[in-house]
């Protein structure tokens, strides 16, 4: 058996292409249904305005859901050489600076800022920051998310 290639340090630095997405109501409600998150402003339209925004709130969370949507994780997986099967999510963080809501489309640019080994090369991690705009191009949030790597 041909012992694993560690992720190329190289890679540090690299800029996923930009994933683009349109926030939509049915994904919203969908994904507050998934997630367990009962308050309204993620179900009914009603409720939201009346807690004042213009729609739908997307729960915290649901950004990172863009870059699955686009592919560019994906691609990022193969680039590496990650194989899926050897994945894991370590950990994810956020920042929010402004509520996103149906209507909205936001654009996340992301980029691996640290590749390092743990456990004499058994584990490696993969550390992505991202940035969030909306569709004015304001900054919506900064995302966090590590991925693990068992060998």
């Amino acid at each position: 058996m041909t012992a694993p290639q560690p992720i190329d340090p190289k890679w540090i630095g690299h800029e996923l292409p930009p994933s683009v997405l349109p926030i939509e109501r049915t994904r919203i409600r969908f994904f507050a249904k998934a997630i367990g998150a009962t308050d309204p402003i993620y179900t009914d339209v009603g409720a939201a305005q009346a807690a004042g925004y213009p729609d739908l709130v997307a729960p915290p969370t649901f950004l990172f859901a863009a870059e699955l949507d686009s592919g560019a994780i994906d691609s990022l997986l193969d680039d590496l050489g990650i194989p899926l099967p050897k994945l894991l999510h370590g950990e994810q963080g956020f920042t929010w600076y402004k509520s996103v809501c149906a209507g909205d489309t936001v654009t996340v640019h992301s980029r691996i800022t640290d590749i390092y080994a743990k456990k004499g090369g058994a584990l490696e991690f993969v550390v992505k920051q991202s940035r969030v705009v909306d569709q004015n191009d304001k900054l919506v949030a900064e995302l966090r998310s590590i991925l693990v790597v068992r060998h």
